[in-house]
């Protein structure tokens, strides 16, 4: 079957090289990279008279300096755009003007920046450290909650040894978080709990459902099953599972992402529900709840002023 007929995937969709998808658009550069990894345009998505939007070609990643966004080609989709998935995903259909890297020296430097920055697992242990519990406590959720999903993980990365808060994937890789770094180690993956319930609730990091589990402490474990995207991006991967269940109900984050794969969910079956409405004026569940619990505290100190 012809692909481009058929339309590209998701997760073909975010594979696709963001220089040449660029080129693609009618941008370039504002100047050579001097590396082959780090381009600087002009950004596609606002106005500026100095370039600050980067692509690192290697991680197939952009940010925008000047408005403090970045993601991958489907995040930059969705805002240059200003569309649905489907919308995005029709926008792929048709014959390509560009296509996936194949230049030698691109896979080269990719795979060693991937050796480069590769973490190592070294051990796990019960969450310990007290800088860990007090992010935690910072993070509202109670210790006595996070380890039952969580340990403390002690890693290396070039041979510096770190420790942070852990959350298993279903392909045996972490999340990684404490107060200062966000990162994963590979394999990368969903992570999906099983209670044998005919629902399911669904949230993009482990935080927000932690906040979940913290908000209904006497819920009975079995009254629902669980999935963690551990990432947006694997929304699609995340589907088989989700779809075998009767009531699906979504507590994405409230960015242009999040949003817009809630609406591709709706979009697809009536079993899926939108949840954020609890949070709908905060980034996502966790923000929503530690703001909350922190208010009463400004204005008391306010008063007190």
């Amino acid at each position: 079957m012809d692909a481009n007929k058929q339309g590209l995937s998701l997760d073909e969709i975010r594979q696709l090289d963001m220089v040449d998808y660029l080129a693609s658009l009618g941008f370039e550069p504002a100047k050579p990279s001097r590396n082959g990894v780090d381009y600087y345009y002009l950004s596609p998505l606002r106005n500026e008279a100095d370039a600050s939007f980067h692509v690192n070609r290697s991680k197939n990643k952009w940010y925008d300096h000047g408005d403090g966004k970045g993601g991958n080609l489907i995040d930059f989709g969705l805002l240059y755009f200003n569309c649905t998935i489907g919308e995005l995903k029709e926008k792929f259909g048709g014959n390509l003007s560009f296509h996936q890297p194949t230049d030698m020296s691109f896979v080269a430097n990719k795979n060693s920046d991937k050796v480069a920055n590769k973490i190592i697992i070294k051990g796990d242990r019960p969450i310990w450290s007290y800088p860990l519990k007090n992010y935690l406590h910072e993070r509202m959720v109670p210790v006595s909650v996070a380890e039952q999903f969580c340990c403390e993980v002690s890693y290396e990365i070039e041979g510096r040894s770190f420790y942070a808060i852990g959350f298993k994937n279903d392909a045996g890789g972490y999340e990684l978080r404490n107060k200062i770094v966000k990162q994963s180690s590979a394999p990368k993956d969903i992570t999906t709990i099983n209670n044998g319930a005919k629902t399911v609730q669904v949230f993009e990091g482990f935080f927000d459902f932690l906040t979940y589990k913290s908000m209904r402490p006497q819920e009975p474990s079995a009254s629902s099953n669980f999935v963690i995207l551990n990432s947006a991006a694997f929304f699609e991967r995340a589907r088989p599972f989700m779809e075998q269940h009767e009531t699906i109900g979504l507590w994405l984050d409230n960015d242009t992402t999040g949003i817009a794969y809630t609406k591709y969910a709706l979009s697809l079956d009536k079993s899926y529900r939108d949840e954020s409405g609890l949070y709908s004026k905060y980034k996502d569940l966790n923000d929503w709840l530690t703001k909350k619990e922190l208010a009463p505290k400004k204005q008391l100190k306010q008063k007190i002023g």
